[in-house]
């Protein structure tokens, strides 16, 4: 009787710990999906593994962490210069995202060049 249990344990554990491994593996996370809270933190863990040596464009962030809280664009002769926040630190609890509670990325045609606080007056300087 007890090494029935005992295998019925085993194989439970066994699955588990298989279907656990394909959903860390397989399933995307989804930042549309997230609340708040959970959004916050996953904008900021990717925004903290963006690196200079490491070209990303902005289609690539769009993809990973989906549509931005702010955004501002403007033309400077033929370059394309855009600015995207994304929320990653609560301030005030009033509905709205604003500015202080972001982290901007600052893309020159489509190509990431800076992020963070200084990313908003760099594009402000520009044209």
């Amino acid at each position: 009787m007890f090494k029935k249990v005992f295998r019925y344990l085993i194989l439970g554990l066994g699955v588990y710990a298989l279907i656990a491994t394909l959903v860390i593996t397989f399933y995307k996370d989804d930042p549309q999906a997230m609340i708040w809270q959970d959004r916050e933190a996953f904008n900021k863990r990717y925004i903290a593994k963006l690196s200079i040596e490491t070209p990303t464009n902005l289609n690539t962030v769009l993809e990973y962490l989906g549509s931005p809280d702010l955004t501002f664009a403007k033309r400077d002769n033929k370059e394309v210069w855009q600015v995207i926040f994304y929320r990653t630190q609560h301030i005030k609890s009033d509905g709205i995202t604003t500015m202080d509670e972001c982290t901007g990325l600052l893309f020159k045609n489509g190509e990431l060049i800076l992020w963070g606080p200084s990313a908003f007056d760099a594009f402000e300087q520009r044209g």
